[in-house]
């Protein structure tokens, strides 16, 4: 029976190839398809597939005389297609003990030059929910490091024409604002190595081999000691937002993403208002009470990637990544009509409001005061209106940028492209994010197209095509002058560790084996999205 069924799928497979590449499609060839299916599905077990395609025929008729296009086909097939991929996927397993990502796990960035090593430690890992970027090549660390912002960062000491202490170092110098815990692994035990790791400020040494629960330990410490770093020095201790020293830093990051990508920012300065007079008519603990609840509604109502932070007193800034200012504004104003409903007890109950000021961070290249600035000459504004408003800065550009971001589906299996097209379809973007989404049914195809010439561009690419296979496709994107415009995940098989080796040095972000569960590729690619915006 095995042996039928797949020869079933083959069959699905070709006609769905055939039918790419003519020009329409007639309605009699859909029918009598759909008619094979209905049969050969129930006399092979596969009846959800056979229920389906009886309720497709039930609402023909043979002779109705239209044709189709095959995304009119593909859409009127999508459910069997995906049956098609979801039982071939249950059929040969999925690993166990793979979680669904949350995007609020752990991220690990781990370098090491040997792949074996990456493949095992990144599937180990996984399972226990923490996300891990594996990195082969230690040039490409860097920029990795500002793309993921780890929680911990996992580096082996000898690499392949580099050593990870040139990778420490220039975290160490580099990101001096940044507490991100680097832990050094190497499988030479020396007392001057790690006396060398220590001194050049690595915060932890684990020796290969290592037992991995006793790791995971390690790394789990690092990782609840930089969230205790961040509470102590980084966090507000009444209001538990950042404070007003976490400002520096988060505009140096602003620094950086603009200068990689030309992301526009926005700052909000927000003001309680006649907060002095809440202190002297109901006493400063009520008013401390006003403060942390209005801090928290700031951190609910914010997106994940906002940042809030008490600037001092009752003034409070927050930073918006890659909006426009009439988005900020709505974002802001949106917050301040349900703040201004919060009913606040005492010995009497009362409101509060607050105005707030709101300006575009045009050039990073000028100093955060120049912002600050004219955030709060629109403040200064929304308080002379009269106060409970939100004033856009008179000298912000009013247009609403849009950046496209490109998705290229690559593989030669019309299954797969239509299942990801799909998924990639519905996931969830952001209003100034322009997704363009393309398939290619090989390699060569995609090489050739001038469409992903522009724009950041998310590729995923099967392992085995035919003209041209995923891993030539990736080299030769590694090998443009603006390659790190691509983000690359790569699709292989579970049987091909040589390809996925082969992958990681080439400088693939990530990877996936098939069959994999289709909420886990929507959570991975969800992942790489946030990466690139």
């Amino acid at each position: 029976m095995e042996k039928y069924t797949k020869h079933f799928f083959k069959n699905i497979r070709k006609k769905l190839q055939e039918w790419e590449t003519a020009v329409a499609i007639p309605d009699e060839e859909v029918y009598r398809f759909i008619h094979s299916l209905a049969g050969s599905a129930s006399v092979l077990g596969l009846h959800k597939i056979g229920d389906r395609s009886r309720e497709l025929m039930d609402r023909y008729e043979e002779k109705e005389g239209r044709t189709w296009t095959i995304s009119e086909v593909k859409e009127e097939l999508f459910d069997i297609i995906q049956y098609c991929y979801q039982y071939e996927e249950e059929s040969i397993g999925v690993l166990p003990g793979k979680q669904s990502r949350s995007g609020e796990e752990p991220v690990i960035l781990l370098i090491d030059d040997d792949t074996s090593f990456l493949m095992y430690m990144k599937e180990e890992l996984e399972k226990i929910g923490w996300y891990v970027v594996p990195i082969a090549n230690p040039d490409k660390a860097i920029i990795s490091y500002y793309d993921v912002r780890p929680d911990c960062a996992i580096i082996d000491i000898y690499m392949d024409g580099t050593n990870g202490f040139e990778v420490l170092d220039f975290f160490k110098k580099k990101l001096k604002q940044q507490f991100i815990p680097t832990v050094m692994v190497s499988g030479e035990n020396s007392k001057e190595v790690r006396m060398k790791s220590y001194q050049m400020g690595a915060d932890d040494f684990i020796a290969k081999p290592f037992e991995l629960d006793e790791f995971i330990v390690r790394v789990e410490r690092q990782m609840e000691r930089k969230k205790q770093m961040e509470e102590l020095v980084l966090i507000d201790e009444l209001t538990l937002v950042y404070n007003r020293k976490y400002l520096s830093q988060a505009y140096a990051q602003v620094q950086s993403n603009w200068a990689r990508t030309g992301d526009s920012y926005c700052l909000a300065v927000l003001d309680l208002d006649y907060f002095k007079g809440v202190n002297d008519r109901y006493g400063h603990l009520v008013g401390d009470q006003v403060l942390k609840k209005f801090a928290s509604q700031l951190k609910s109502e914010t997106r994940v990637q906002d940042t809030v932070f008490r600037f001092g007193g009752e003034e409070f800034v927050v930073l918006f990544p890659n909006t426009s200012i009439k988005e900020a504004c709505t974002l802001v104003d949106d917050i301040r009509k349900r703040f201004s409903q919060l009913k606040f007890q005492a010995e009497s109950d009362f409101f509060c409001t607050f105005s707030a000021g709101v300006t575009e961070i045009a050039d990073p290249t000028k100093p955060f005061d120049t912002w600050l600035k004219l955030a709060d000459q629109a403040l200064y504004e929304a308080k002379s209106s009269g106060r409970n408003i939100v004033k856009m800065d008179g000298k912000a550009s009013e247009h609403t940028p849009h950046k496209t971001m490109k998705i290229a589906i690559v593989d030669d299996d019309p299954i797969i492209r239509t299942v990801m097209m799909d998924i990639v379809s519905k996931l969830p973007g952001e209003q100034h994010i322009q997704y363009d989404i393309q398939t290619f049914k090989d390699g060569a195809a995609f090489i050739e197209s001038e469409w992903h010439m522009t724009n950041p561009c998310l590729v995923i690419l099967d392992g085995v095509m035919p003209k041209m296979d995923g891993l030539e496709v990736l080299e030769r994107l590694r090998s443009r002058s603006d390659s790190d415009r691509y983000k690359v995940l790569m699709l292989t098989s579970r049987r091909s560790e040589k390809d996925i080796s082969r992958s990681l040095q080439l400088g693939a972000d990530d990877y996936m084996t098939k069959p994999f569960k289709l909420l886990e590729l929507e959570a991975r690619l969800g992942q790489m999205l946030k990466r690139m915006r």
